[in-house]
């Protein structure tokens, strides 16, 4: 389906859960969030009609977020359910990691295609600090369990934080050398505020290449990253810029809370809820959906920021 701004819309992230494992500093409170009833959320049944609903409107690229997804008890059962609905051409997910010695073989097995891993150091105190207690072992773990089980393709994301992560580019870009994966780095969005991060912290990412002057540009692929590869490297680096270069003009998403909401766009405060409705009245409800996504997201600094309305863990990563 097209939207007014000539964009065909045909990717819709899920968020399965606001859940997750960890604390990450830019994405949630360190206590964590208020757990809904589940009368709140989408049901298994009722996530499925929705990937209906969006595949007779023409999605065929399904990514499956939290929170974290693999806390999710039915994840598998959601993840094969979504893969067999006619029209949907890919499932995709988006991951810690920490869960996935154990998952990915079943993920892959359910067809799940691709998956990305957060990773935004290779320092495990640094990885216990930004994470609130995370393990960079399980996550390196995570990791090869995800390289073992053949995804079609494995991204890895690390979000650039000045003073944090930003000396670390070089040895992040190496595991593109090292493994068949793409490493991505993507700018902090103002979103979640627990004073963790000043202006200092917001970093373009042209401080990327800064820091890896023989990156060579490669053909972009349909996505939102501008792709480099690194000499002799497997993979690809990428680079996300909502902030620096945004990229609202080649915009082809929408996306679903765990608790029901469809979101036009991720910094735009507009939901529309489809807890409750028919096949139909879902199909109706996205349409709506389209017909009201924004040109762009308006500016986003460390001053102005995000009129999302929720935090990242709330509307899926």
């Amino acid at each position: 389906m097209i939207d007014p701004m000539g964009r065909n819309i045909t990717y819709l992230r899920i968020s399965v859960t606001e859940l997750c494992n960890l604390r990450c500093r830019y994405c949630m409170p360190a206590d964590g969030v208020c757990k809904k009833r589940h009368d709140q959320m989408l049901t298994e049944e009722e996530l499925i009609r929705a990937v209906e609903a969006a595949a007779s409107l023409g999605i065929t690229k399904l990514r499956i977020t939290g929170g974290e997804p693999l806390i999710k008890k039915n994840i598998v059962s959601i993840c094969r359910r979504a893969a067999a609905v006619p029209g949907i051409g890919e499932v995709c997910l988006t991951t810690n990691g920490l869960l996935l010695p154990e998952l990915a073989v079943p993920l892959r097995e359910a067809g799940v295609r691709r998956i990305n891993l957060s990773l935004d150091t290779l320092d495990p105190e640094k990885y216990a600090y930004i994470t609130r207690g995370g393990s960079l072992e399980q996550a390196l773990a995570g990791l090869q369990a995800a390289l073992d089980a053949g995804f079609d393709k494995i991204k890895l994301n690390a979000v650039l934080i000045g003073g944090f992560n930003d000396g670390e580019i070089p040895q992040l870009a190496e595991l593109t050398r090292r493994f068949p994966v793409d490493m991505r780095f993507i700018e902090m969005m103002p979103m979640y505020d627990g004073g963790d991060f000043g202006p200092e912290a917001y970093l373009p990412v042209s401080r990327v290449l800064e820091q890896l002057p023989e990156a060579l540009p490669e053909t972009a692929d349909g996505g939102v990253a501008r792709l480099y590869r690194l000499p002799g490297a497997q993979g690809r680096i990428g680079l996300i810029s909502p902030l620096s270069d945004h990229f609202c003009g080649r915009c082809n998403r929408l996306r679903l809370t765990a608790d029901g909401r469809l979101k036009p766009c991720l910094h735009g405060p507009e939901e529309l809820s489809i807890k409750g409705l028919s096949l139909e009245e879902m199909t109706q409800r996205l349409q709506q959906a389209i017909r009201s996504k924004p040109a762009w997201h308006g500016e986003l600094t460390p001053s102005r920021r995000s009129q999302a309305g929720r935090n990242m863990n709330q509307i899926g990563g």
